[in-house]
């Protein structure tokens, strides 16, 4: 059977790398207009990665969603970034900083040197006075402070407690939260890895929302506005970040793994945006007929 697709370009990236197998993969696509929040989960699912970014220019700024494989994120740090990436090294829109308009609010990212630079709000950790077994027998060894908002973030002695950790994602999904571990670097001022199963991924490789709470801990901690971190996964990441008040700083590199187009179905002219709006092919999108792609 014959049907219509759209071809959209695509890209992936490695964030907060500066190699093309480290950091974070992140799919990226820049499109003319919304495609049905089912299409874009769908392309997220099929993408398999941490997030797929979907931005939408309006005016001087961009619209920017992401989704996991599973459901749309509130925040995300490496997929902002490769989407910045993406616009200077490929689109080559002009100046040094880019803005974001996301439901997480005003985001951006500033080119300096070799290096792009998120600005994100900060989010002070609240410290915990509970026991929180069901955490320690998830991660399999207490830490020395839990602290708890949306999400756990449990603070270990040493780095090696953190590389060394080998959690229950089962346990960790029942806690209905994600978990942040952290603690003091030997070769950088903090080290953490992240475990979020119930968002379709186990362990992310490097992500940069999580420093929007680990900044201020640590600022705090270790009396200092700049930090240098590294995230502890197998692929592994680093991080420079900076403590600004009621934002942060957090900046890294990227790198190009894949350009290339992706062939999904043509929207339905009543198909429903997120924004309310009828779902239309937009103009720069090609059209093709085809049985096979």
């Amino acid at each position: 059977m014959w049907m219509q697709n759209i071809r959209l370009p695509y890209f992936e990236i490695a964030a907060f790398a500066n190699e093309t197998f480290a950091g974070n993969q992140a799919g990226v696509c820049v499109l003319d207009e919304w495609l049905p929040d089912g299409t874009l989960q769908k392309i997220a699912a099929q993408n398999n990665l941490s997030e797929t970014a979907f931005a939408v220019r309006r005016g001087e700024t961009y619209d920017l969603r992401w989704f996991t494989p599973t459901l749309e994120a509130e925040l995300c740090g490496h997929a902002t970034l490769a989407t910045a990436h993406v616009l200077f090294h490929h689109l080559g829109i002009g100046g040094d900083t880019v803005s974001f308009e996301t439901e997480a609010g005003s985001l951006s990212v500033t080119r300096e040197s070799d290096r792009l630079v998120l600005d994100f709000p900060s989010q002070r950790p609240t410290l915990s006075r509970q026991s929180h077994r069901d955490l320690v027998a998830a991660l399999g060894v207490k830490p020395e402070l839990v602290f708890q908002d949306r999400d756990y973030l449990a603070v270990f002695e040493t780095a090696e407690q953190i590389k060394r950790l080998r959690p229950d994602f089962g346990a960790i999904a029942a806690l209905n939260a994600a978990v942040i571990v952290t603690a003091p670097g030997s070769d950088c001022d903090f080290v953490s890895r992240y475990f979020a199963p119930n968002f379709g991924i186990p362990e992310d490789p490097v992500t940069g929302s999580i420093h929007c709470a680990l900044i201020p801990y640590w600022s705090d901690r270790l009396k200092k506005q700049r930090l240098h971190a590294r995230q502890l996964s197998t692929r592994g990441g680093e991080l420079f970040c900076e403590n600004r008040g009621d934002r942060v700083g957090i900046a890294g590199s990227a790198v190009t793994y894949l350009v290339g187009e992706i062939y999904v179905p043509r929207p339905s002219t009543g198909a429903d945006h997120a924004d309310g709006k009828q779902a239309t092919a937009a103009g720069n999108f090609a059209v093709l007929e085809s049985g096979t792609q």
